[in-house]
């Protein structure tokens, strides 16, 4: 092809896979009124890739190329798969990098500090497609002894649908299962090729008919804030609010800590519970 041909096809591409998405496969609200054309318009791919819709247009319209980083952003918005990718990339000119494998999550030390200081706090630190990669004595006596878990299954999402105990200890385990399927859904917005993700979600929705309707619903949830009810088999019922904290060196990395009004039935709850996880270990070092 000549050069204004590859432009001419780059656009005509661009438009194919635009029309190709609904807005709930990108966490879009789905709008007032039907669309004239299927698919997702100009102006909200360009929003989702942080490019102006002048400049997006001028793409479909085969009059630019397109830089190297407005065409990763536009495969990962698009959805597109590897080969999908590879013939974006060619079109403009541009060699395609492979997704780097990324590494084993590391709990920051700062984080791992300040957790372990928290001796009469709940705290977990959850990392990328909410895995748990580190918690607290207290918290491992509040949810689950996370080190018996291999860490391949360390995933919070996973633990509450495989995990029988959850559905008795979450007054509320429905609202708390569709909560988690929504902020995992939100993890693979943000990592569309990460492989480990892929698979957890696969084997949850063979397993689990909950699993695989809520994911289909495509909704999306970020890990801020809320009040989950317990009902623990030591400490009682506990109400607890939730709060996240997002580690400054590692966006990826967010502190997750359960605390209760001082005075209430569930902070003296949570003195109990700190109490018995001391004569246990539960020291939140991981075996793997």
């Amino acid at each position: 092809m000549s050069p204004d041909a590859h432009l001419n096809e780059l656009g005509e591409f661009l438009k194919a896979r635009r029309a190709e998405l609904g807005t709930r496969a990108v966490g879009l609200p789905d709008g007032a009124g039907p669309r004239r054309v299927p698919g997702l318009r100009r102006e909200e791919v360009a929003g989702l890739a942080a490019i102006s819709t002048d400049y997006y247009t001028r793409l479909e319209q085969g009059r630019i190329q397109g830089s190297a980083p407005v065409l990763e952003a536009l495969a990962r918005v698009l959805h597109l798969d590897d080969d999908q990718r590879d013939y974006l990339f060619g079109l403009a000119g541009k060699e395609a990098a492979r997704p780097r494998r990324r590494s084993r999550q590391k709990v920051q030390p700062q984080l791992r500090r300040l957790m372990d200081d928290l001796t009469a706090t709940p705290a977990v630190v959850m990392g990328r497609r909410m895995d748990v990669i580190a918690w607290n004595s207290l918290a491992a006596a509040l949810v689950t002894d996370f080190a018996r878990i291999p860490e391949k299954h360390r995933n919070y999402t996973r633990i509450l649908f495989t995990d029988p105990a959850m559905r008795t200890l979450y007054a509320d385990w429905e609202t708390v299962a569709r909560t988690s399927v929504a902020q995992l859904r939100m993890e693979a917005a943000k990592y569309p090729d990460d492989p480990r993700l892929t698979a957890l979600v696969g084997e949850l929705s063979v397993q689990d008919p909950d699993f695989r309707a809520w994911w289909a619903a495509h909704q999306v949830a970020a890990l801020r804030v809320g009040t989950k009810t317990l009902h623990h088999p030591v400490a009682g019922e506990l109400v607890l609010d939730w709060d996240t904290l997002t580690a400054s060196t590692d966006p990826d990395q967010q502190l997750v800590v359960w605390t209760a009004e001082v005075g209430s039935p569930t902070h003296d709850g949570l003195r109990i519970l700190a109490s018995w996880a001391a004569d246990r270990d539960l020291s939140g070092r991981p075996v793997d």
